[in-house]
Formats: structure tokens, C-alpha cells, sequence
């Protein structure tokens, strides 16, 4: 089941002020970026924020599901905590800065 665009912007709004956030549109759900990391996916409607060890800290206790079938286990943010913007962009932020800068990826030589 595809996510809901509209949820997607409602979340995208509410981190604003966690650093230079954006969504990318993957196979029907969404990889949530900060500041170029991925820091979250949004699946079927759900939010499931990439984990740390800051994260887990600021969270206290967290219920952790895989975002899809196969995928490692993820911290899921309820509905009911996507309403508190300052609480939902800390964790946000948080979580960007505990995570590695990602690698650039080298472009491949084109054969002659």
C-alpha cells in the first residue's frame, strides 16, 4: 500500500526546522532526508525513524518495527506524536547528527 502524499507534507512541515529536509519517492513509500541522511521512511502511512543512540535516549522507551517485510527494525513514531513539531524535528535533528555522512558515489568511466 502506497503512502499518502498528504501525510508526507503534514511530516515534511513538521521537521522544517531540523536542518534542510526533503522526500524522495521510493517504490510507493518515502525516504525522508536531513541535511543530505536519510533519517526516516514513511510506510504505509506509518513513520519509522532510522535508530540511534541519541534517538533511543531522547525517546525513552520506543517501540521498534521493520518498515517493510525484511528490513532491519526501525523506531516507529506513532500518529499521536506528530503533532508536537518541536519534539518531532529534535528527534529529527537528532538523529541526522548521529548518523555517518553518507559516501559519494563515484561515477562510472564509460566504455570506449
Amino acid at each position: 500500500m502506497a503512502s499518502n502524499q498528504k501525510i508526507v507534507d503534514f511530516i515534511l512541515d513538521q521537521i522544517a526546522s531540523s536542518g534542510i529536509v526533503s522526500a524522495k519517492k521510493m517504490f510507493g513509500e518515502y525516504a525522508l532526508y536531513c541535511n543530505d541522511k536519510v533519517v526516516a521512511l514513511i510506510c504505509n502511512d506509518q513513520l519509522y525513524v532510522k535508530p540511534s543512540s541519541s534517538g533511543r535516549e531522547f525517546i525513552g522507551q520506543v517501540e521498534e518495527h521493520p518498515p517493510y517485510p525484511g528490513a532491519k527494525k526501525y523506531f516507529m513514531i506513532s500518529g499521536d506524536m506528530w503533532d508536537d513539531n518541536e519534539w518531532l524535528a529534535s528527534l529529527i535533528k537528532i538523529t541526522a547528527d548521529d548518523l555517518p555522512v553518507p559516501k559519494k558515489k563515484s561515477r562510472r568511466k564509460q566504455a570506449m
